[in-house]
This record gives structure tokens, C-alpha cells and sequence, in this order.
């Protein structure tokens, strides 16, 4: 079965599929997971539909490494 991604509920476990859709849900659970700087740009969303992240947590950890937080 697909996952919605409008209107499941992610967890860092949750599997990125061909389906992946950058909804406000997953905006919601990446401002939770990073913080209040979260934003998505091109070459994050691109990363993210290049087939390259299994799950959500992966997701997170590479905008994590692309946005270390500032001293």
C-alpha cells in the first residue's frame, strides 16, 4: 500500500517511495525533527527524489549535514 503523504503519519522510519510528495505534512514533521530553520531548496528536494534516501530519518540526517547549525 502507498504511504500519504498528505495525511499519514511520518516517522522517522516512514520509507521515501516513488510517491514522495513535499506536502505541508512533511514540512511539518521535518520543522519537528531539524527546527525552526528548516526549508526545503532545489537541490535538497532533488536529493530527496534521486532514489538515494530509504526513510525519513535519512532525509533529516542529510539536511542535517547540508545545514550544520551556526555558533
Amino acid at each position: 500500500m502507498d504511504f500519504d503523504w498528505h495525511g499519514g503519519q511520518i516517522t522517522p522510519q516512514t520509507e521515501v517511495d516513488t510517491r514522495y510528495r513535499n506536502t505541508q505534512n512533511v514540512r511539518r514533521f521535518m520543522s519537528e525533527q531539524c527546527g525552526p530553520a528548516f526549508k526545503f531548496d532545489r537541490d535538497f528536494m532533488a536529493w530527496i527524489r534521486s532514489g538515494a534516501p530509504a526513510t525519513m530519518a535519512d532525509v533529516v540526517s542529510e539536511w542535517q549535514r547540508r545545514n550544520p547549525p551556526r555558533a
